[in-house]
């Protein structure tokens, strides 16, 4: 299938959206970027300046690995759309397709259930040939290492074997063309060459570097780089959260945790108990919410035999299990007055009496209560105790919702892929940049909750090996689409429904029925949605009445004459 053809079969032109609104180039949903290849250029030089020539040409061939690896997984969403042949060619197609070189496969030994590949691609306008050759001239050495890296990661990603390309022949020493052929790595036989396509070990991580100097000069950690724990994030709102979590862990004052109903106030709670030198004693955490209030003083203080029916025996409450530890009172705010009386003398004294039982209790707990309600304006309506609330509210702390803190979204659905695909047995998945941008955009009304439910069911939807994208995460929802300007089949910009417009167009012209034809269908279907009603149906083709009613007409007559 030539190279026009593949492009129309599989509709690659309807895969690039240019939403200059927002400033987002799609390829599918691979976000892009439209550079000056006079940039890269500048900085491929910097580069061999700076790292020598062979920390620099693995690094070129890495970035290129990664972009074929990202338009491989583009393709095998493809398979069954066509012949697996023509599936694979669209490789070179979408590196001509993003600017980078026109390819063409000349020679391709495939053996598809071993997922082997030997074969050669012939190379034209390479913009890496062009941007050595101003900088440089001809020389004695290839210099397309970014294409061969592409074309390796791309044929490693679709057989599922290290596959690496070697140029043979460049423009940058003079070759009327490039030229690279390709096998499994070990049947090189060269070491040197293979390692290119490997980081370079050497080279110490910035974090590593950054935690020596820290150690030279005895500083402090910042509040980014404590130990977080299950706790995630690195936006200021979420930074400041976790500071003054820090700040209350050196001590034993009670703390009250604010927030939406979602954002993790259990975790931030667990995570304080953790880091406190309480950690190796009881946390335990009750929901006051979900237990009826003529419950709730049995549940906190604990009951004695007898004490109504069906106490068929003494048992303690959560402060006594919670002695010497944390005790974790969720939503605080719809604790009954009768129990807020209580849980007041039992903080004041130190002292819990269990329900129908005249016997002190000494318990020494650290309280954390949380809540999503106004507890000031609770109080002014008289539903909660002022002298409850400054009693637990000595040190709050405010969680901010997931819709503020839009920066940490892919580092928790990272954290949570982490945490569920051992569950079910499944590997760990990336996010397309598309879905990324789907959910940094969405606004979260159940906060964490929400996400993590999302995640979870994701992880169930994505095939195996495959990315997760926008419809994994929310299923036919359509406002989660990707918006953009489309190209026309003249490589022009188009506005979505015009590219589909004119997609449709294509159709009808490329048919063997002519234009009369396909009026009369037009004509046909307006009046099978009007229900027969001809004046409707004139309405919504914008025509008159008798024009409907000839064209029906008309169709009679040469219906009849067949």
């Amino acid at each position: 299938m030539s190279e026009k053809r593949l492009i129309e079969h599989f509709n690659l032109r309807s895969k690039l959206k240019f939403d200059i609104d927002n400033g987002h180039i799609w390829f599918g949903e691979n976000r892009m970027l439209l550079l000056h290849t006079q940039a890269l250029s500048g900085l491929r030089d910097e580069l061999f300046a700076n790292l020598g020539q062979s920390r620099a040409r693995g690094l070129l061939i890495r970035m290129g690995f990664r972009a074929g690896q990202m338009d491989a997984e583009v393709a095998t969403q493809l398979y069954g759309a066509g012949d697996d042949y023509d599936v694979f060619k669209i490789g070179p197609e979408l590196h001509a397709f993003e600017g980078n070189v026109k390819a063409e496969i000349t020679q391709a030994d495939i053996d598809w259930e071993q997922g082997s590949f030997d074969g050669r691609v012939h190379m034209e306008h390479s913009w890496e040939a062009e941007a050595h050759i101003q900088q440089y001239g001809i020389g004695d050495d290839v210099g397309c290492w970014t294409l061969v890296g592409y074309a390796s990661g791309y044929v490693s990603t679709f057989f599922k074997r290290f596959i690496v390309f070697r140029e043979i022949e460049c423009a940058c020493k003079g070759d009327s063309h490039c030229t690279v052929i390709g096998k499994p790595a070990e049947d090189w036989n060269d070491d040197a060459y293979i390692d290119l396509f490997r980081i370079d070990q050497k080279v110490p991580p910035v974090c590593d570097i950054e935690q020596q100097l820290h150690q030279l000069r005895g500083s402090r950690p910042s509040t980014a780089q404590l130990e977080q724990g299950n706790l995630v994030g690195q936006s200021p709102g979420f930074l400041k959260a976790f500071d003054l979590l820090h700040k209350a862990s050196r001590g034993p004052i009670n703390v009250l945790l604010l927030g939406e109903t979602g954002v993790g106030k259990e975790v931030f709670a667990k995570w304080l108990h953790e880091n406190s030198d309480r950690a190796d004693k009881p946390f335990v955490a009750i929901n006051c919410a979900a237990i009826p209030n003529d419950l709730i003083e049995a549940e906190l203080f604990g009951v004695r035999r007898g004490a109504y029916t069906g106490a068929q025996e003494s048992r303690p409450g959560r402060f006594e299990r919670a002695d010497g530890g944390t005790l974790f009172l969720d939503e605080v705010g719809d604790l009954s007055l009768s129990a807020q009386v209580k849980l007041l003398r039992a903080l004041q004294s130190g002292e819990v009496e269990r329900l129908g039982d005249n016997e002190a209790r000494k318990v020494n707990v650290r309280l954390i209560a949380a809540t999503n309600l106004d507890l000031e304006r609770a109080i002014a309506e008289g539903k909660f105790r002022a002298d409850l609330f400054y009693r637990i509210a000595t040190y709050p702390v405010e969680i901010p919702p997931l819709r503020e803190r839009k920066s940490d979204v892919p580092l928790l659905a990272k954290a949570m892929l982490k945490k569920y695909a051992p569950v079910y047995g499944r590997p760990e998945p990336g996010l397309t940049d598309g879905a990324t941008q789907a959910l940094m955009e969405y606004s979260w009304p159940g906060n964490i909750r929400q996400l993590e439910n999302l995640i979870e069911r994701a992880l169930l939807l994505v095939p195996e090996g495959g990315k997760i994208e926008i419809g994994h995460l929310f299923p036919g929802n359509s406002e989660q689409a990707l918006g953009g300007a489309n190209l026309d089949n003249r490589g022009r910009l188009c506005k979505q429904d015009e590219s589909r417009m004119n997609a449709l167009y294509d159709t009808l012209i490329s048919s063997a029925d002519g234009l009369e034809t396909h009026l009369n269908r037009i004509y046909q279907l307006a009046i099978e949605r009007a229900g027969g009603n001809l004046a409707e149906a004139a309405r919504m083709l914008g025509v008159t009445r008798r024009q409907v009613a000839y064209r029906v007409q008309k169709e009679g007559e040469t219906e009849g004459e067949a």
